[in-house]
């Protein structure tokens, strides 16, 4: 039973991210629309008002964390194109406004490559090597990403 809790939380956690991100996006003067849960790879379409520019954000959410990782999928390794974005979330607790990291996806796709590299070449704890797996973190302990909405070019 427990580990339902858990998985509902998680998709709880992405959703709400995503629903922050579109009221963001929205209080910004852009037109967000969220897709449905079953779109590939694209959580929320938004362009200007004028529907000259748009672009494509993926979504990736953490509760009550400062921790500036998000999880991802090795298949956001080959996952990117220019107008192609991740928002990544850090919900708070209570009324806070959440943190908002916008990233470009190619930049991900490169950092997560670099990073999952060096990690394989690592020993593990044990003094042995990693074993390759498909989960993949994507960090910016130094903010670089932080607010950055003016990376959308919209």
């Amino acid at each position: 039973m427990k580990s339902k809790k858990i998985k509902s939380d998680s998709i709880l956690t992405g959703v709400a991210g995503e629903y922050f991100v579109g009221a963001e996006l929205t209080k910004r003067g852009y037109i967000a629309s969220i897709t449905l849960r079953n779109t590939k790879g694209i959580d929320i379409l938004v362009s200007n008002r004028k529907a000259t520019k748009s672009a494509g954000i993926q979504v990736k959410s953490t509760r009550y964390s400062n921790a500036r990782v998000w999880i991802l999928n090795e298949k956001a390794e080959k996952y990117f194109a220019d107008n192609l974005f991740y928002v990544f979330v850090n919900l708070k607790e209570g009324d806070q406004r959440p943190d908002f990291f916008i990233a470009p996806s190619k930049i991900v796709a490169r950092f997560i490559t670099k990073s999952h590299k060096k990690w394989l070449k690592k020993p593990n704890k044990a003094g042995g090597k990693h074993k390759n797996s498909p989960m993949r973190k994507f960090e910016d302990r130094n903010k670089t990403y932080f607010e950055r909405w003016d990376l959308l070019a919209l």
